[in-house]
């Protein structure tokens, strides 16, 4: 072959493989800008940061509410509050001397299975479990449980990104569930994926309520027209700005796009081909949220206790973004219906966010009897109570107790071999598992890694691998796996 031409063979080979591997990269690649799994509470950040609207004032009801997720109010006034990644729920007392702050916290229930949604009906409290739901008889005087706990559906679809399930009780006394993708967007093999589903009381009766809802984390009844509007995380890996996060009006046999379409009817680009027909006949959102701001708890403002511009609005917590090159979200907003049917978003509660820096997620908000809205953070492990018309300083009246661990004292137990055996092989599974890539020990990843062994010892590490925070995968580990992870972390971060 003339050496020429065999020059331009091998160098046009070699750049049509180059830009093969970059459409590749440009298509799969997704920009990733996540905040540390978790952090302190800063009052003092949070009072120079928290911007509300006039004549609003935000407190710290409880401080040391680990994940805190779904929040539900008793009858009493006591606040109940699931704890997923620790398999518990936790109940704050009441506000007896009205101060605006929980008077003390305890843990109601435990070895649960990632419990997050919780509701009340006749005298029972119910938990939507990653894969159950389980009931037990609770007395709201008292605010105690009695007799056993009794899980009344079993084999949920479990496993995946989006493990916890949302669980409220209608005005029709039927039991909604919501239950997220297994994926950032695939073909489902069970169809309780990213759907609602309905139940009797008793868990008889399992039927799809809607689909094609990839991960609504909050649901409820709007007291204007009775219908259940709920939000939806939109999917991952299609660029800063697109699609949006959703808020949906759910119609009982309705399917809501995903993963055929995002947004208004816009057709994936890996599953929308094909499905023109499911596409057209899709629910589209009635508002959208800016992408990966991730919605999650939602809940309609009732009663008169706020100002006439929020009654028949919605309150919303942002999560706030992972995959984006700026964060964004970070806050709780309301929406606001006008004349026309269209949803207005404002600030409600902002400055979690300042530049890269987050000092809060919110995850939940509900109103509670007072009139106030209580808002679950679990970035920092708090709950917050965002009052009108009161005066309310951001600051912890009860004494912190957060545990701080030694990563010496931690590891003393093993022996020195046990302890380098255990390290190798958690760094097999360390670097196996593709941990690697977002947690690079030069320093150059995507989140450093730092001081893991002062924040966690093995078990609070071992109950982060089983029920992650997103974008953090479940990976399947053994307990052995897991232990020999911490300890590897631990000994090298």
């Amino acid at each position: 072959m003339n050496p020429v031409l065999k020059w331009f063979l091998i160098v046009t080979g070699g750049l049509s493989a180059v830009f093969v591997l970059l459409v590749l990269f440009v298509k799969y690649y997704v920009i990733v800008n996540i905040p540390i799994i978790s952090g302190d509470l800063d009052t003092d950040k949070l009072s120079n940061q928290i911007k509300l609207p006039d004549g609003f004032s935000m407190g710290v009801y409880a401080p040391e509410v680990p994940d805190a997720r779904i929040l539900r109010f008793t009858e009493h006034g006591d606040l109940l509050v699931a704890n997923p990644s620790l398999d518990q729920v936790m109940i704050l007392g009441r506000d007896a001397n009205g101060d605006g702050k929980a008077d003390g916290s305890r843990v109601l229930i435990d070895d649960l299975n990632g419990p997050n949604g919780l509701d009340f009906f006749d005298d029972w409290l119910y938990i939507a479990e990653t894969d159950a739901i389980g009931r037990i008889k609770f007395d709201h005087l008292t605010g105690e449980t009695k007799g056993d706990y009794h899980r009344i559906v079993r084999g949920l679809p479990s496993g995946g990104g989006h493990w916890r399930k949302t669980l409220r009780f209608g005005p029709d006394n039927l039991m909604y569930v919501s239950m997220g993708s297994s994926c950032n967007v695939c073909i489902e093999e069970d169809e309780r994926y990213a759907a609602m589903v309905r139940y009797q009381p008793d868990g008889s009766g399992e039927k799809i309520f809607a689909r094609g809802m990839r991960n609504s984390a909050g649901f409820d009844w709007s007291p204007d027209d009775g219908h259940i509007y709920a939000t939806d995380n939109g999917r991952d890996l299609l660029g800063d700005d697109f699609p949006p996060c959703e808020l949906n009006r759910i119609e009982e046999g309705s399917h809501y796009g995903w993963p055929f379409a995002n947004g208004s009817k816009v057709p994936d680009p890996d599953f929308g081909e094909g499905q023109e027909d499911a596409i057209a006949t899709s629910i589209p959102p009635v508002h959208g949220f800016r992408a990966h701001n991730a919605p999650l708890g939602i809940e309609f403002v009732r009663g008169d206790v706020l100002p006439e511009e929020y009654r028949g609005a919605a309150i919303v917590a942002l999560h706030g973004s992972w995959n984006r090159a700026e964060k964004d979200g970070y806050k709780v907003v309301s929406l606001h219906w006008d004349e026309q049917g269209n949803v207005v978003e404002k600030d409600f509660v902002s400055g979690f966010l300042q530049g890269d820096d987050v000092i809060g997620r919110p995850t939940e908000v509900t109103q509670g009897p007072d009139g106030a809205f209580y808002i679950a953070d679990d970035f920092v492990g708090a709950v917050y109570r965002v009052a009108y018309g009161e005066e309310q300083k951001l600051e912890i009246v009860v004494a912190e107790s957060k545990p701080e661990f030694s990563a010496e004292e931690t590891l003393v137990s093993y022996s020195a071999d046990e302890r380098s055996t255990l390290s190798a092989q958690g760094e097999t599974i360390f670097r196996a598992k593709v941990c690697i890539s977002c947690h690079n020990p030069n320093g150059s990843g995507l989140k450093v890694l730092e001081k893991i062994g002062v924040k966690h010892n093995i078990q609070t590490l071992a109950q982060l691998f089983a029920k992650p925070t997103p974008p953090m995968p479940i990976f399947p580990l053994s307990d052995a796996e897991r232990e020999a992870l911490a300890v590897y972390l631990i000994e090298s971060y």
